[in-house]
């Protein structure tokens, strides 16, 4: 169930025919899920709750047509390689792979090593993969390591159009997000003809946040949502790891035109998608957001050597930006709640269970945040 089935829209602007990142023509997401074992943690041998995501920019490999890229730490509390290159060449030549914080390496490494066999004629091939992490050692034997490369690499195959599942799937398999079951949420926005009919996508691994914070449509459903009601995962007197511990990883792609620059901006405006939902608050949380534009096309690939002189590019100027970071802002909010009630319930190291948030509780808490007049009323 997600929550446009539900009644509940999200902001002003429509999505796409998926609802989904997937809506950016191009764009495929492919997951690897680890599900194994039961029962108190043997580290090494399980519980596993853990897997790994990949989205891929364009058709075929993303180092043969490069697209412009940018990212924004909003808070720095995370992991994500490879962005120093992007950072300076502002441009994307890899898939964006999300896993579990002590598996980035594995990832990373499998990454290359599939561009490397994909690319026998070239002897100097080098590569930068970005790979990002939130934590998932509350459910998952994360000290245990057991992403390997090929988890990866079946995540990379697995790669599809259209839509993406969501939930405890690939690196959102072992996720928490305001202490209910987190992990993979997708939505889109397609802007009307006159504002360019562009297309914006989202896709997050929500891993952060407070119950009491949580808000939805704008009302404080997490203040109703009491611990009594629904239990929380983390125990009240673990200092090591409290409510609030965590992070998310957010992946925005567009087909607009958009430079390097404009594609940082845009990935800024996913602070306000997860603001909105009450996250961003907790030092211990990790907000990286990233941002591809696959508007301009005939980007060289590094490597070449001859490559042109010149490259003939589009950009939306910025007096046009306003209604891509609206998109960009509501496509990041509805796909965190797409992942919490996707996501169901999951029992997994130490018997700890991570509670679902599902449609009855959310729409029963819904109806009484705004009768007692703390939340706007209703979309339908």
């Amino acid at each position: 169930m997600r929550a446009r089935e539900l009644g509940i829209r999200i902001g002003d602007l429509s999505p796409g025919p998926h609802n989904a990142i997937t809506d950016v023509e191009g764009v495929r997401v492919g997951h690897s899920t680890i599900v194994c074992g039961e029962g108190s943690l043997v580290v090494g041998e399980g519980p596993v709750r853990t897997g790994v995501t990949v989205v891929c920019p364009r058709e075929g490999l993303a180092r043969d047509e490069p697209v412009f890229a940018g990212s924004h730490r909003f808070n720095g509390n995370g992991e994500m390689t490879g962005l120093e290159w992007v950072r300076e060449a502002g441009t994307l030549a890899t898939p964006v792979a999300i896993t579990n914080t002590h598996s980035v390496g594995i990832v990373r490494d499998a990454l290359v090593r599939a561009e490397i066999e994909a690319r026998t004629d070239e002897e100097d091939y080098w590569s930068l993969p970005v790979v990002a992490e939130t934590y998932d050692g509350t459910l998952n034997d994360i000290n245990g390591q057991h992403v390997t490369a090929e988890h990866a690499l079946r995540a990379l195959a697995s790669a599809g159009t259209g839509p993406v599942e969501e939930g405890s799937v690939g690196g959102g398999t072992g996720m928490i997000c305001h202490e209910f079951k987190g992990g993979i949420g997708t939505a889109s926005r397609r802007l009307p003809e006159e504002q360019g009919g562009w297309t914006v996508g989202a896709l997050v691994q929500a891993n952060y946040g407070r119950r009491s914070m949580l808000r939805v449509d704008g009302a404080p459903v997490g203040r109703v949502l009491e611990k009594e009601i629904v239990p929380s995962p983390f125990e009240e007197e673990d200092e090591t790891q409290p409510a609030g511990t965590g992070s998310i990883i957010v992946v925005l792609a567009t087909d607009a035109p958009l430079l390097p620059t404009q594609c940082d901006r845009i990935a800024r405006r996913a602070s306000i998608g997860l603001g909105q939902m009450g996250g961003g608050l907790d030092n211990g949380s990790g907000d990286i957001f990233f941002t591809f534009a696959t508007g301009n096309r005939g980007i060289p690939r590094a490597g070449l050597p001859e490559p042109p002189a010149a490259v003939p590019l589009q950009m939306v100027t910025n007096e046009y930006m306003t209604p891509l970071f609206y998109a960009a802002a509501e496509a990041t909010e509805e796909a965190i709640l797409n992942a919490l009630l996707a996501a169901g319930d999951m029992t997994g190291r130490d018997g700890i269970t991570a509670h679902g948030l599902t449609p009855e509780l959310l729409l029963g808490a819904l109806e009484e945040a705004r009768t007692a007049g703390t939340g706007p009323p209703h979309h339908r």
